[in-house]
Order: structure tokens, then C-alpha cells, then sequence
């Protein structure tokens, strides 16, 4: 019924096959995480630097706790990682997001944004919270320490 008042993007998003759409708490879209060391767990710190998804310790690039910057490399997860991997997305950067509660905490989901008209999905990418000209490419999320 949802699906047939809200047309068809309604119903692409709730598709069965489309389960991807609720791969973290707070995000009730398609968009999958940006790439980063745990998966689909893209949890990031407020610089953009990728955090263990549970616990919010700094991870480097293998997901290991990081502890040494002389040995150990850690990238910015929207700006370095994203480009890295996916070569026509140029100057990827944050744009807005929303704030969720998510297990008693609010959790701020970000979208990683570009020129790209294809997200990392591979389908055409969509408007979400970018600014003007950009459009999401993939996500990240922060834990904030508010409670809700």
C-alpha cells in the first residue's frame, strides 16, 4: 500500500532484493557505506578518519587499531578513500546529513558527495542532503555523545 501511494521510488526502496537500503541504523535509503576497513560499518570521526564501528577507536586502512602514524597509514575515508578506489569520482566531500537516534544514541549520518551521477550502488546517484551541483556517492555515519 506504501509502495503504490508513494509511487515508484517508494516501492524500488522497499523492494525485497533491495535490503541494502537498512544496512545501519538511522539510514532508510539505498545508498550503500563508503568503502572503509569494517564494511558496511562506515564509521567515521569528525574529521572524516575511520573509527571501529562499535567500540570508536581510530582504525588506519587494515581496520588495526591505530597507534603509530610512522608505520601505520589512515585516510580520510570520503576525500582519499572514496577517490582511491573509484577513479572518476573527483573531489568527493561531505555534504549535509541528518541525526537519527540509534540505540540511545543520536548518530549523524553523512553523505559523501560528488560529480558523479553514478553512486557507489552503480545506479544513478541521487540529490540526498549535497550541495548544489553534487549528488551522494556513498555514506558514513559519526556516534555523537548525546543520548536520545
Amino acid at each position: 500500500m506504501v509502495a503504490l501511494a508513494g509511487g515508484g521510488v517508494v516501492a524500488t526502496a522497499l523492494a525485497p532484493g533491495r535490503a541494502s537500503a537498512h544496512h545501519i541504523c538511522g539510514h532508510l535509503y539505498t545508498t550503500e557505506s563508503c568503502p572503509h576497513p569494517f564494511g558496511k560499518l562506515a564509521r567515521t570521526d569528525n574529521f572524516g578518519y575511520p573509527v571501529h564501528p562499535i567500540y570508536g577507536y581510530p582504525v588506519d586502512d587494515e581496520g588495526q587499531v591505530y597507534s603509530d602514524p610512522a608505520t601505520q597509514v589512515r585516510s580520510k575515508v570520503c576525500q582519499e578513500v572514496v577517490p582511491s578506489l573509484y577513479h572518476f569520482v573527483k573531489n568527493p566531500r561531505y555534504g549535509g546529513g541528518w541525526t537519527r537516534c540509534c540505540n540511545g544514541r543520536l548518530r549523524h549520518i553523512q553523505d559523501c558527495c560528488s560529480t558523479s551521477r553514478i553512486r557507489i550502488n552503480g545506479d544513478y546517484s541521487v540529490t540526498g542532503y549535497c550541495p548544489s551541483r553534487l549528488r551522494v556517492f556513498c555514506i558514513t555515519y559519526r556516534e555523537l555523545e548525546a543520548t536520545c
